[in-house]
């Protein structure tokens, strides 16, 4: 259990997330304009009237983010609303042109109810995190400070694309047990799931580097063993996996302090300073009332079917949780190797595409993977898109790691010999691994009376060593394998080497 130790005892620490992802969609959720957002695109090139609320205009609701908001809602676990509606969520500010932002009202059942994911807990158990709602709502546009030394533009290509804002669920009456998170490291586990089950369900890109995944990070503490729950203070926009937790303790720390002082915790909206890794009040924290909520008059309610529903669970891929279940329990993978090959959807696809219908390759393929193929991410197309030689350079595809573990475990060539194999696709050579060993004689050496004629020569030139591995010194037996080895130009199969050497020389 996550604590922070402070002048009158132990406290910990109560962790509420407000998750934003922009939905993957080619238009925006209420009009017809691109929601291609990236900095590279020119300032205001896509941008309807729409979006920036010329008299007359109506939006229309974007049906596929619908379906996108569902299918997210279905990977958490959550019940689908049949009915919810949208409502103009009124604040002023340079970077939103309609003067209110159309989302869903927190008193209303949002498009996904509640729901919950799965984490690990500090104390290595699964834990389960519950999550009250997942609502659509508009983004806003993006000033820009940098420009001008005296002024800020606005940007209003990002206006109007959809968000699905993921908020988490705390129990304030303690009836469920072990549901929020309570440190630093789970809120990062848990923003992780939530990234890792968008990106497996093509919902969203879920980059927090890019600005499609942001989280705002309501924070509170409470001396260990108490029921009740102090005030709280949010961290607007937070971006990086490592400022949400340094923010999270700074934050801890400066409340446990003000407590301990006999102060009282005011309902701020916090900034995060990572420079200088502090959190400074940017103002008091606004409640449902201060933004006016009232039903958009130009969108109806929103009516889901079951139908609509069942279509979309049938059409959902396997998601990462279950692909890890499937790989520790199919293949025997350790927990390790099968978390790395479910990073991204991507991965384990490229994975599973390797070993086939041939589960008995599953490990061969997991170790070239982590240990070889990861390390060089320009020489492998995770979407199975591209082989061979492409722009210049050599494509590893799944078929070829499948073929060069398949040689090993025949013994065709041993480890070394396929390492070799490997550098040589690395450095752009062409060709299956196979036809790259045919070209340079690199197959190994699994004739025995070959190897045994190497092993007698190699005996016959080191006859101390002999006489000391034959008075109790078999460690030297390593000495002679790799005299064999060299022999034999690395091509004499090691554990035919062993066992004829183990026999002659006992």
């Amino acid at each position: 259990m996550f604590t922070i130790k402070g002048k009158t005892g132990e406290w910990e620490v109560v962790i509420g997330l407000e998750t934003h992802i922009e939905v993957l969609s080619q238009s925006k959720l209420f009009s017809g304009a691109s929601a291609d957002y990236n900095p590279t695109i020119a300032p205001n090139t896509q941008v309807s009237m729409v979006d920036v609320a010329m008299p007359g205009m109506l939006p229309v609701l974007n049906e596929y983010c619908v379906d996108q908001a569902i299918k997210f809602g279905l990977g958490i676990n959550a019940k689908i609303s049949h009915t919810s509606r949208f409502a103009r969520k009124q604040y002023f500010y340079p970077d939103l042109p309609q003067g209110y932002q159309i989302s869903q009202p927190a008193e209303e059942p949002p498009v996904v109810g509640r729901g919950w994911v799965e984490i690990m807990s500090d104390d290595g158990k699964p834990k389960k995190i519950l999550i009250e709602r997942a609502h659509l709502e508009q983004d806003a546009g993006k000033l820009k400070h940098d420009v001008h030394p005296t002024k800020s533009f606005a940007d209003y290509n990002r206006t109007g694309v959809a968000l699905l804002e993921i908020v988490s669920f705390i129990d304030v009456t303690n009836k469920e047990e072990n549901s929020f998170i309570t440190s630093p490291d789970e809120a990062e586990r848990y923003l992780r799931q939530i990234r890792e089950i968008a990106r497996a369900l093509g919902v969203s890109k879920a980059n927090m580097e890019e600005g499609s995944m942001r989280a705002d990070v309501n924070v509170s503490v409470r001396p260990v063993g108490a029921t009740y729950f102090n005030e709280r203070c949010e961290i607007k926009n937070m971006v990086s996996f490592k400022f949400i937790k340094a923010a999270i303790e700074y934050e801890a720390k400066r409340q446990i302090e003000i407590l301990e002082n006999g102060g009282t915790i005011e309902r701020n909206t916090m900034r995060y300073h990572p420079d200088e890794n502090i959190t400074t009040v940017m103002r008091s924290k606004e409640d449902a009332l201060d933004y006016r909520y009232f039903p958009d008059p130009d969108l109806l309610p929103l009516v889901i079917t079951d139908e609509q529903i069942e279509r979309i669970r049938k059409s959902m891929p396997e998601l990462p949780t279950a692909t890890r279940a499937r790989y520790i329990e199919k293949f025997g993978l350790p927990e390790y190797d099968a978390a790395r090959l479910t990073e991204t959807v991507d991965i384990s696809h490229w994975f599973d595409a390797a070993v086939g219908d041939k589960p008995a390759r599953a490990k061969g393929i997991a170790n070239w993977m982590i240990s070889e193929l990861f390390a060089h991410p320009e020489n492998y197309d995770i979407t199975n898109e591209k082989s061979g030689i492409v722009d210049g350079m050599r494509i590893i595809t799944p078929n070829d790691l499948a073929e060069l573990v398949d040689m090993v475990a025949a013994s065709e060539i041993n480890g070394k010999q396929a390492k070799d194999i490997f550098i040589k696709m690395l450095d752009g050579e062409d060709g299956t691994p196979r036809a790259i060993a045919d070209k340079f004689g690199m197959k190994q050496l699994t004739d025995t009376g070959a190897i045994e004629k190497i092993i007698d020569e190699v005996i016959a030139n080191n006859p101390g060593q002999v006489e000391q591995y034959k008075s109790g010194k078999t460690g030297l037996l390593g000495f002679f394998v790799g005299n064999v080895m060299k022999a034999s130009g690395g091509k004499a199969n090691p554990a035919i080497v062993n066992e004829i050497l183990k026999n002659k020389l006992n």
